[in-house]
C-alpha cells in the first residue's frame, strides 16, 4: 500500500475514532456543564471575557446581539457570583474594562479542559504501549498547534 494510502486511511480512521470518542464522552462532559449554576447565556459571557480579558458590557452587548441593559444585567449576575470584576481603564477613567476572577477563569478552565475520554478510569485500562502511543500522539498535535498560533501571530 502507499504512503498516501496509507495516510489517507490512517486519517479515514482518526475522523471515525475521535465522532466515536466524541459521542460516548458527552454524557461524562454534559455532567460538569449540569454542576454549574450558570444559564448558558451567563456561560457564553463568561467565556467571552475570560477569553478577551479586556472586554466592557457595551462591546459584549453589540458582540452577543443584545441591548446594553439586557448585558448589563448578566453583567451584574456575574459579578455577584464573583466571576467577574469590573476594573477602571487606565487610558481612559470613564471604562470600566470586565476581567475574570481567578473563580471565573477557573470555572471555565474546569469545563473547557473537561476531557472525559482522558480521565483516570479511562486511562488505567490502556498499556504501557497504549498509553506511550497515546503520549506521542498528543505531543506531535501540542506540537503543530504551537506552529500553526505562531503562523497565525
Amino acid at each position: 500500500m502507499s504512503d498516501d494510502r496509507r495516510r489517507a486511511q490512517a486519517l479515514e480512521n482518526i475522523d471515525a475514532l475521535t465522532l466515536a470518542v466524541s459521542v460516548r464522552s458527552l454524557p461524562r462532559m454534559i455532567g460538569s456543564l449540569l454542576s454549574t449554576q450558570l444559564t448558558i447565556q451567563q456561560l457564553k459571557v463568561l467565556t467571552s471575557i475570560v477569553v478577551s480579558d479586556h472586554s466592557t458590557t457595551s462591546d459584549l452587548a453589540s458582540s452577543f446581539e443584545v441591548s446594553l441593559a439586557t448585558m448589563s444585567k448578566l453583567v451584574e449576575r456575574l459579578v455577584e457570583q464573583r466571576l467577574v470584576e469590573r476594573l477602571t481603564d487606565a487610558a481612559d477613567q470613564r471604562v470600566r474594562r470586565l476581567v475574570p476572577t481567578t473563580l471565573g477563569r477557573d470555572v471555565i478552565g474546569k469545563i473547557m479542559a473537561a476531557r472525559p475520554e482522558m480521565g483516570a478510569d479511562i486511562l488505567d485500562g490502556l498499556t504501557i504501549e497504549e498509553l506511550e502511543s497515546l503520549a506521542l500522539g498528543l505531543r506531535a498535535i501540542n506540537r503543530e498547534l504551537q506552529a500553526a498560533a505562531t503562523h497565525a501571530d
